[in-house]
């Protein structure tokens, strides 16, 4: 079915709603009120509706009008928003980008970034791969990504420190390592079953390697949290993934001999800095500026709470 109304006919009923009138909305839209009048009567002639009924002196929409006006809105916002792109894309900003990222990241912080980077050009799709250090090489020289958050910069990329982690090791607070009364030594820790992450929580997570029979391993971070809320076992787990846990202590902290806290860094690397599109390189700046916001703000916390 072709449309019968054109965008200017929808933004002259938009406009009279909003200016509260004919003749207001000829002069928010430059237009002779003529002109604005015959907009909305075609509309209403078109199709078979009364968009607008009159009360003293003025025009106010009718159930059926507010509905109308209320599409018009999404299709007014959705043909700029095409147009917004298009400028991108013919400036250079890519369709698609691809972003790898360490499952250790914050998933919050990652999903706030990617929504003001959305809003910015909506019509660039996202694919976001969830990584462990194992894969990260992989992903980069395959050319399957265009910008990563990694445990390291790779030989051959460029990339800039993006963040630091706390990890601590945890456990449900009926788990028997609470019970011992002391703090914890690794001889402790072996008699207890350990959740680990593959590759990421050991290697990337500073987790010691610990000599013991009784470990099961998962390939997502959140199947460990949830085994160590459910009191399965103890875990070295990033503070920033487990903070609900913490206030509510269904994960409390252990205490060790040595070792009670450990630290990862992340990095943002791109896979060809050089020939970096526009759109990569906006998106690369919102992470970076996301996560010293919330630095700041972790630090305003703390000084309070201090």
């Amino acid at each position: 079915m072709t449309p019968r109304i054109t965008l200017d006919q929808w933004r002259a009923l938009v406009a009279v709603v909003d200016a509260g009138g004919y003749a207001q909305a000829a002069e928010a839209l430059s237009k002779s009120q003529s002109s604005i009048t015959y907009a909305v009567q075609q509309i209403e002639s078109l199709l078979g509706v009364d968009a607008f009924e009159t009360k003293g002196r003025k025009a106010v929409p009718t159930p059926t009008g507010e509905l109308l006006v209320s599409r018009a809105r999404y299709l007014i916002d959705e043909a700029a928003g095409i147009e917004a792109s298009a400028q991108r894309l013919s400036a250079g900003w890519e369709a698609e980008i691809r972003l790898a990222v360490e499952i250790i990241f914050p998933t919050a912080l990652l999903d706030a970034c990617m929504d003001r980077f959305g809003r910015e050009s909506p019509h660039t799709r996202m694919e976001i791969v969830e990584v462990v250090l194992g894969h990260r090489m992989h992903a980069l020289e395959k050319g399957e990504v265009d910008l990563a958050i990694l445990g390291s910069v790779p030989s051959g990329f460029t990339g800039a420190h993006l963040l630091r982690l706390r990890f601590v090791p945890v456990a449900h607070p009926d788990h028997p390592l609470h019970a011992i009364g002391r703090a914890l030594t690794t001889r402790d820790l072996r008699a207890h079953r350990h959740l680990v992450v593959r590759e990421t929580s050991v290697d990337r997570g500073g987790a010691p390697s610990l000599d013991s029979t009784q470990r099961w391993t998962f390939t997502q971070m959140a199947s460990s949290i949830e085994a160590a809320r459910n009191g399965y076992g103890f875990a070295w787990l990033p503070e920033e993934k487990i903070r609900r846990e913490l206030a509510d202590r269904t994960l409390v902290p252990l205490t060790l001999r040595d070792g009670s806290e450990r630290f990862a860094d992340l990095y943002l690397v791109f896979a060809d800095a050089e020939h970096a599109g526009p759109g990569t390189r906006r998106l690369a700046a919102l992470l970076r500026d996301g996560v010293a916001e919330e630095c700041r703000a972790h630090h305003a916390a703390t000084t309070d709470g201090a």
